[in-house]
């Protein structure tokens, strides 16, 4: 499912540094995720967890991770970021396949997210895979700007 010349795996040992930097680079683009510059890379590749992350690899760089957080009540949260330039080549697609076929190997009924509204790839991809707008956390995430922005919330059964 992964597009030609990306592996798709779990995150190993050692990545932590890859993952934090491409986290870093997805803020700088203020758009996409939550995060927002200035990322400590140094202090985030210390505490990044690798249990539920997989990574998207292309010529031995990571352009791609995709984590679920599992909680103790039997849902996952997912959290994704692509690299600018393999957005819209099946990366986003191949990540988010592996998160929900770990996930049902973990036994988690549902998986959840949050997204932005304005995000409408990132939404028909999710959507793609049956997941389904649940509700929208108005003016949740406060941005360096003082703009507050929605988040929809969305899920999918397994």
């Amino acid at each position: 499912m992964a597009p030609d010349g990306v592996e798709i795996r779990p995150a190993e040992d050692g990545e932590q540094r890859a993952i934090a930097t491409l986290l870093a680079t997805v803020a700088e683009e203020r758009d996409g995720i939550a995060t927002e510059p200035p990322v400590d890379v140094d202090a985030l590749t210390e505490r990044w967890r690798l249990d539920g992350s997989f990574v998207a690899v292309a010529d031995g760089t990571v352009v791609g991770h995709v984590h679920i957080e599992a909680s103790r009540f039997g849902f996952g949260e997912l959290g994704m970021m692509v690299a600018d330039g393999w957005r819209g080549r099946g990366v986003g697609t191949a990540l988010v396949a592996a998160s929900i076929e770990w996930a049902r190997e973990q036994g988690l009924h549902k998986v959840t997210l949050g997204v932005f509204p304005h995000n409408e790839a990132a939404i028909a991809l999710y959507r793609k895979f049956g997941f389904v707008e649940e509700g929208r956390l108005r003016h949740q995430i406060r941005r360096t700007s003082g703009e507050l922005w929605d988040v929809i919330e969305m899920g999918l059964l397994l």
